[in-house]
Formats: C-alpha cells, structure tokens, sequence
C-alpha cells in the first residue's frame, strides 16, 4: 500500500522502475514468508504426527512388556555396565535406569548356572555369537531366594571395527513354566514306572495262576485213587486252600478294575463296625494254623456306630489282614480299633511278621508293587484298600520295623 501512494505522489518519470522494483521485491518477499511458513506448517504437522506416533508406540510397548511381564535392559559393552530400562515382572523389580557393573550378576546367579550364563553373555559381547537366549536360577540379592529367568539379547549397535558396543535384551521370570515342565517329567516317570510294573505284573501273573491252580488239578487228580479217608481229607484241604489262594489273586484284580472304572458307587449307612470286623478276623483265622499263628481282636467297645459303605470298609479290611496273613510265620495277627479323635477311628491291624524296610514303606500302597517276590500274590490288595480308604475320606498308613512287625491303620470319619 506504501508502494502505490508513493508511486502516485512521485511525478518524477525516471522512479518509476524503481519503485516497481521495490515493490515486486517486497511481494517476493512476501510471497517467500509464506511458502517458508506453510512449509514450517507442514514440518510442525510432520514432527507433531511423528510425536504422536511415538507415543502410541510407547503406549503399545509398555502393553506388551506388561502383558508379557517383562525387563528390558541393555549393556554398555565399553563400560560393562547394564541399565535397566523398564521392568514389569512379578515380585521385586527395578527402577527405570538401574544400572550396575555386569560382573555383578556371577554373585546372584546359581552356582550350577553362573559359569554357563556368563561365558554366553561374553560371546554376545564380543561378537562370537549373534544372539542369546539362557535359561537359569537367580536371586534379586544376595540374601534373596532363587527363581527361574529366561532372558533374550541381541546386538543393537557395533563400533567402526564391527565390535558390539551395546547389547539389548529382555528377561521374564518362568518359575510356573518350571514347576509345570517339572510336573509334567514326574507325570511320565510315574507313568513308565507305571507301565514297567505293569509288565511285570503280567508276566507274575502267569506264575501266581499257574501255582494253585496246577496245586487244584493235580490234588483233584489224585482224589479217585486215594483210599485212605485221612489222606482224602489232606487232598481236600490242600485243594480248598490253594483255591482260596486263587480267588484271592481273581477277586485283587477285579476289585481293581472296579476302583479304577469307578464301578462301585458310594453307599453309605449307620452300621455298627464291631460285628464287620469280627467278621473279617474269623475268616482270616481260617488261614492260618491257630498254633503257630492267632488272629485275635481288640476292641475297647462291643459296639461303634459309623457312617460308611460297609462292603468298601469290609474289603479294606480284608486286605490288610490277607496282608498280614502273608507275612506272618509265627505270633499273632490282631484287629483293633481306637478312638484316638471324637470323629474319627483309627481301625488297626498288628502283625508279628517281617517287617518292612522304611524305604519301601513309601511304595507299599501303589499298584503292582510287592516287596517280597517269593510270597503270592498280584500285589494288588494294599493298593485297593487305600483307593477304599481315601473314597471314605479317610487316610491309610503303616508303622513298621525290620524283624519287629508291622501296624496297618486306617483312619477314617465316623458320619
């Protein structure tokens, strides 16, 4: 505006190209500031857009590093230290921008895994090896308990010379991942264990079919040429004893395959226990001499009311004193029971027997297992007595001494 006042106040024809020239500089230049502005516009657009970016990236990458548990860090390879940029495990964790010597970590880290864990790193840090991924134990400090890491590095960043000058990585602590791959490696040992008795179980049970059996057709044989009624009568003892033997060995397996098919369903009622167990110990002592061997009883009531299903209890209890039966040459068997709780009892039956080596106390109740593979028998009946016990809410154990005995119990509730 300046410009064309001057320009029409001016008579002078010569000023003319001048004051033309000053005012298309003054235009240009105008005009200049403007594409410098709308281009800054536009920077401040880009750089405001980039900023936002950014921190949505941020956003994400905290979530990540959240929903993952994990510590990020990095390590200055020049000055050996690592600084800890962000940490969100479980437990105690580390400020943003904790930093300390690398060296430090041989003093925390397991003993078994220090010399492993290290000399990794090192190849990382000097550029032997591309990337790192260890699996150890280590404390938060000194005074500390030992969990379970995992950690991931790499190279971010390399001098002229191609040497690693800063290494970045991620940890997480995997501590329920150990205890899971632990369970699962007890869970197949259980079960090859599980299958090698049980091929040889297969393989006893030809054997322990095979004895009474061959005892029960070779004595039944005999029977028509015998004719002397005492030896008659021998023949049929020994044949009615060694068929008690195999349906022992029968009834073992098929009281198995009903605990393990769930086929007997619980059936409780009020039943008074003393006339089960009286029962119970009268036809044990018909397997045994009654000179050598006494099955007696002890109880400290002629009657116990109890909540439960009287054929699991009775079987239980069969099988503790078949038990007993089988490893007791000389003394006595006794069944008892005791109150040792208002709501419990503790049904107990004591031998004078062998003994049992603390060591295979532990396995006595699991299938298929016999401590004694001269005695008869599939190894079954202490295994269903405790599936018994613990379907009525009870507990099974035993108490015993080499050459001194062994005490059976069963503590169960009484509703």
């Amino acid at each position: 505006m300046l410009g064309l006042l001057l320009f029409f106040q001016i008579k002078d024809a010569y000023l003319y190209p001048l004051l033309w020239g000053i005012f298309i500089l003054l235009l240009l230049v105008a005009v200049a500031g403007i594409i410098i502005q709308y281009r800054n516009g536009i920077r401040i657009r880009k750089e405001i857009d980039d900023l936002t970016r950014v921190q949505q990236y941020n956003i994400e990458y905290d979530l990540v590093l959240k929903a993952m548990k994990l510590s990020t860090w990095h390590v200055d390879t020049r000055t050996r230290i690592i600084t800890y940029d962000a940490d969100f495990r479980d437990g105690p964790t580390f400020p943003s921008g904790t930093e300390a010597p690398i060296d430090l970590l041989q003093d925390v880290l397991m003993p078994t895994d220090a010399s492993r864990v290290m000399s990794a790193l090192e190849d990382l840090a000097e550029g032997r090896s591309m990337f790192f991924n260890q699996q150890y134990q280590v404390k938060d400090n000194p005074n500390a308990k030992y969990h379970w890491a995992q950690s991931f590095a790499t190279v971010a960043d390399r001098d002229a010379d191609g040497i690693p000058t800063k290494i970045v990585g991620a940890s997480m602590r995997i501590d329920d991942q150990k205890q899971m791959e632990t369970a699962l490696i007890n869970a197949r040992n259980r079960a090859e264990e599980s299958d090698r008795l049980k091929t040889a179980f297969l393989a006893n049970m030809g054997h322990e079919i095979r004895t009474p059996l061959n005892a029960i057709v070779g004595f039944a044989d005999l029977l028509p040429v015998v004719d002397n009624e005492e030896d008659r009568n021998q023949l049929i003892a020994e044949i009615q004893m060694n068929n008690h033997k195999l349906l022992q060995i029968i009834d073992g397996l098929v009281s198995m395959s009903k605990v393990e098919a769930e086929a007997k369903s619980l059936v409780k009622a009020q039943t008074d226990i003393v006339p089960v167990l009286t029962e119970v110990a009268r036809k044990c002592a018909q397997l045994v001499d009654g000179v050598s061997v006494k099955v007696v009883t002890q109880y400290p009531y002629n009657e116990l009311l109890m909540n439960t299903d009287v054929d699991k209890l009775r079987e239980m209890v069969e099988n503790l004193m078949e038990n007993a039966v089988k490893f007791t040459e000389s003394g006595t068997i006794t069944l008892g029971f005791s109150l040792p709780q208002g709501d419990h009892v503790k049904i107990w039956v004591e031998d004078t027997g062998k003994g049992i080596a603390p060591e295979d106390q532990k396995r006595i109740f699991d299938r298929f297992v016999k401590v004694d593979d001269y005695i008869p028998g599939a190894g079954l009946g202490l295994s269903v007595a405790k599936s018994h016990a613990e379907s009525l809410g009870g507990n099974i154990g035993v108490d015993s001494t080499i050459d001194h005995g062994s005490t059976f119990w069963v503590d169960l509730p009484l509703v």
